[in-house]
């Protein structure tokens, strides 16, 4: 796998826009077209069944050698020895861990990624050692549903102040990357306008073009 900080397009595989189709075929897609973060998301399902959709994709990810992401779930990842878990502020910090060391497990730890949603939460998060930080939502997203957009204002921050590498999110798609890039973003994660795609892979490929362009 690249280095986070050469890392560019992160993908994801959601349950929520599954709509009948294979995951390990949708995560095929992501890794042919360029992703070099795949991300496994599943709100609200039971453990079970995130094991058997992380299970499937990881796979493919460990045979494309792309840096699988496991949301929400640390002591699975750590048991499923997963490159990287995300957590959310409410899954870290309301959850009263402080530092990354602070997380449970004395066997293989993954790396960790952790939202934010304002600069005293990237601060934060730099602060609990957190390998990168995910930055939004940009724009207004259905993934986020109530959460009002950080706006690119806050992009432009991260781009002058930010130590690990970061991501912007959040609504973001071919109309509207070139100015998340103007605003300083190198990294982005995208969603919906992948997924939603009738070419999975295609979409993909342009985003990636895209950013290795910008």
């Amino acid at each position: 796998m690249k280095p986070l900080e050469a890392c560019r397009l992160y993908g994801f595989v959601d349950a929520a826009y599954l709509d009948g189709r294979d995951p390990a075929h949708l995560a095929r897609a992501l890794c042919a077209g360029g992703a070099d973060l795949v991300q496994v998301r599943a709100k609200g399902a039971s453990v079970n069944e995130v094991r058997r959709l992380a299970e499937a994709v990881l796979t493919v990810t460990r045979e494309a050698d792309v840096w699988f992401v496991l949301n929400d779930h640390w002591e699975l990842g750590c048991e499923l020895r997963v490159p990287c878990v995300h957590l959310g502020q409410e899954d870290f910090f309301d959850a009263g861990y402080h530092q990354a060391s602070d997380l449970p497990g004395a066997g293989f730890r993954p790396a960790l990624g952790l939202s934010s949603h304002a600069p005293d939460q990237f601060l934060r998060a730099e602060t609990a050692g957190a390998d990168y930080v995910a930055v939004g939502p940009v724009f207004p997203t259905g993934t986020k549903p109530g959460r009002a957009a950080v706006t690119l204002d806050y992009v432009r921050w991260a781009a002058a102040h930010a130590k690990v590498p970061w991501f912007a999110i959040g609504g973001i798609h071919e109309g509207n990357l070139d100015a998340v890039l103007d605003a300083g973003a190198t990294r982005v994660c995208v969603v919906s306008a992948i997924l939603r795609s009738a070419d999975v892979e295609g979409a993909t490929r342009a985003l990636k073009a895209r950013l290795a362009g910008g």
